[in-house]
């Protein structure tokens, strides 16, 4: 490739200018992906709900690369918390541009164990917080003729999993979302797209045990685990003008497991 070529790849691959929300972004997935659109050269909000000292640590390291960074305190499942987050963006950051809605929880137990409280609690952060995140963003993103939303699925919301009624019923609800979006949106030049990964190095997957993990891996074509960097990478690419004929697109990422 010559320089002029390299050159137009990074172009396209640029996020410079633009203002991204994450979700969930004080570790895992959410993390790696604050990481990768800061090295895209976006502005980068990291939004948490109980991890406040790593999401500070992160932001003040993706600062130093040049970026404009701030870690942004809210539960996304709380409406009055969401508008309040926002409205701090817009007046420190900017209007957002890119939102990544990647916060989830597990509350896993079989349908008979599975309490209302876990159930709503799942969907809460996984679901309601991705409507209420894009719905507060989206006025502006309609108002600029721009903008995109990426939500993070699951293998799980596309083939269900045993004992995970509440979050395979999230993630799928994300999909369904996220088609809904991209049909709704698209005229207004607004691109909505999903990935979904498979099983990945987090919090989540450190409590499996041994065997479930050999399981999963033999389960996997690809013969392992994912790493977040994975997934975030899929994510700044979805994000950046490279992806800018792609929407309501719902991406594996999933090293072949949901084949």
């Amino acid at each position: 490739m010559d320089a002029k070529q390299n050159m137009l790849s990074q172009e396209m691959l640029s996020l410079a200018g633009e203002v991204a929300l994450v979700t969930g972004a004080s570790r895992g997935i959410g993390a790696a992906t604050a990481e990768a659109l800061a090295r895209a050269g976006a502005n980068v909000v990291l939004n948490y709900r109980s991890s406040g000292e790593e999401a500070e640590a992160l932001a003040a390291r993706l600062a130093e690369g040049g970026v404009r960074t701030m870690a942004a305190g809210a539960d996304i499942g709380d409406s009055a918390q969401v508008s309040a987050m926002i409205e701090k963006v817009d007046s420190e950051l900017g209007q957002v541009s890119v939102l990544v809605n990647n916060a989830g929880i597990t509350r896993d137990a079989l349908l008979v164990r599975l309490s209302e409280e876990d159930f709503d609690s799942v969907i809460a952060t996984s679901l309601r917080g991705a409507f209420l995140c894009s719905k507060a963003v989206v006025r502006g993103m309609i108002r600029a003729r721009k903008g995109v939303i990426i939500n993070v699925s699951s293998v799980v919301g596309r083939r269900g999993n045993a004992g995970q009624a509440n979050y395979a019923a999230a993630k799928a609800g994300l999909i369904g979302l996220t088609r809904s979006l991209a049909r709704e949106l698209g005229p207004r030049g607004v691109r909505v797209n999903a990935v979904a990964p498979g099983y990945v190095e987090t919090d989540m997957t450190a409590r499996l045990t041994d065997i479930m993990k050999e399981q999963i891996v033999k389960n996997t074509p690809l013969g392992r685990l994912a790493a977040p960097a994975d997934v975030a990478r899929v994510i700044a690419f979805l994000a950046s003008p490279a992806a800018a004929y792609i929407t309501g697109a719902v991406i594996p990422v999933d090293g072949g497991l949901g084949i």
